[in-house]
């Protein structure tokens, strides 16, 4: 990411101290943050924090970057995909929301490939068309993106908009025995697609090689049902 962002402009960093996947939009209330300045050199400044994705969203655009105008916030490269109702669960997303609330273009991109020492060769094409063109013609207010990029052997096939997938999550506890005899559960989880041939889902899209771009819009509120809950409750 950060790669690809100094081809564009200066970059300020501020990442978690620690691993924070499954974050979501959540921030640290009950204990202070302390930030510690990992590098600076001309054109970038690195900070980690010890919070949440979120917390380091807050923390650098309320104080690090200072008085500077910010252009572009970018989150990310996440390790696996945030795909589905995974956009509700997280941390990478969580980032972009924040920015966007604060009325800023953002873009949080994810990787399918969950090992440590992943290549991401594979996305920067990706990230530097997505940077360009956003930089270049802004986003509309309260709406971020989510960038997910398949990992495929044959390349890239392309990039298409997405929708994200309808399901639900099943199989999500494994009971697990500790050495000492006690019980404790591990979380994994199936996804379970509501339509898994409908071609306009980030899954379908990415399970057949292509990059997914979702718009996220901030605001949850059901638009659409709200006239029928009114004549439901009698408001």
């Amino acid at each position: 990411m950060i790669e690809v962002a100094r081809e564009f402009g200066d970059v300020i960093v501020a990442a978690p101290l620690n691993h924070q996947s499954g974050k979501a939009s959540s921030i640290t209330m009950a204990e202070p943050l302390r930030v510690i300045k990992k590098k600076e050199e001309p054109g970038l400044t690195v900070y980690a924090v010890n919070g949440t994705p979120t917390d380091c969203a807050k923390l650098g655009l309320g104080v690090l970057v200072g008085d500077r105008k910010v252009d572009l916030v970018l989150s990310g490269v996440n390790h696996g995909f945030n795909h589905g109702n995974s956009v509700l669960y997280s941390g990478t997303l969580g980032v972009v929301m924040e920015s966007a609330m604060a009325g800023l273009p953002s873009v949080a991109f994810s990787y399918g490939d969950y090992a440590f020492d992943a290549d991401f060769t594979q996305c920067l094409p990706i990230m530097r068309h997505v940077i360009g063109k956003v930089l270049a013609n802004g986003l509309p207010k309260y709406v971020c993106l989510s960038v997910n990029i398949p990992k495929v052997d044959d390349g890239i096939k392309g990039m298409k908009m997405a929708v994200s997938a309808p399901g639900r999550w099943t199989n999500t506890w494994e009971h697990r025995v500790d050495p000492r005899g006690g019980d404790y559960y591990w979380m994994l989880g199936d996804y379970e697609e509501e339509n898994p041939n409908d071609e306009r889902t980030d899954f379908y899209l990415l399970r057949h090689g292509f990059a997914t771009v979702t718009p996220i819009h901030i605001d949850q509120t059901d638009h659409d049902s709200m006239q029928a809950m009114q004549q439901m409750l009698g408001i």
